[in-house]
């Protein structure tokens, strides 16, 4: 029987499940039909800089008992020094204009990546992971930010039905990206009981 929990990365273990769950799905090592059908990451988190992250912040999980059914990361603007990609995106997002402003003038966060363990697909452990991104960080943050592969169109679809929706695109070294934005006027509030 399933026993979905959400909460945040508490442990070694759970850091390790994550390190193991971005590798099996990095994109080079999937096939064609298994990107389109199930997704991808673009890159892969080592466990020492997952630990050096999660210092910072702890990132969100989902768990069926010992085992994480999935994780979306948690990236503060505190842990650029620890990790080169987000410097990256940093330097790409701070002049994007949204609501008027410069990024760099609002107060968000940003999802560093979010994977299902292919066991749990399909059975709402990504919403939930969202529902807790949401219930933890919607009245410390105006917005949740993240990237997309452009090609990566079950993300894509996924993240539109939770309430994303696409601010800018960009091409860097790894291909083409949408930044999508969840804002308090597409569901990112807290909920009221």
């Amino acid at each position: 029987m399933i026993h979905l929990i959400p909460k945040e990365v508490s442990n070694n273990e759970e850091l390790q499940q994550i390190a193991a769950l971005s590798l099996a799905n990095n994109a080079a090592d999937l096939t064609a039909d298994e990107k389109a059908k199930e997704g991808f990451l673009t890159w892969s988190y080592q466990l020492p800089v997952l630990q050096e992250l999660h210092k910072v912040v702890p990132s969100i999980i989902v768990k069926d008992g010992d085992k994480v059914a999935g994780y979306a990361l948690v990236l503060t603007h505190d842990a650029a020094p620890i990790y080169e990609p987000l410097q990256d995106m940093i330097r790409v997002l701070n002049p994007i204009l949204y609501a008027g402003k410069p990024l760099s003038e609002h107060n968000f966060y940003i999802m560093g990546q979010i994977c299902v363990h292919p066991d749990y697909r399909g059975k709402g452990v990504f919403q939930l992971l969202y529902d807790y991104h949401r219930e933890r960080y919607a009245a410390h943050y105006d917005f949740l930010l993240t990237e997309i592969a452009v090609t990566n169109f079950r993300s894509q679809r996924a993240h539109e039905r939770t309430g994303f929706r696409t601010i800018h695109t960009h091409t860097d070294k790894f291909g083409d990206w949408d930044i999508v934005v969840w804002d308090r006027g597409h569901g990112f509030t807290t909920r009221k009981p």
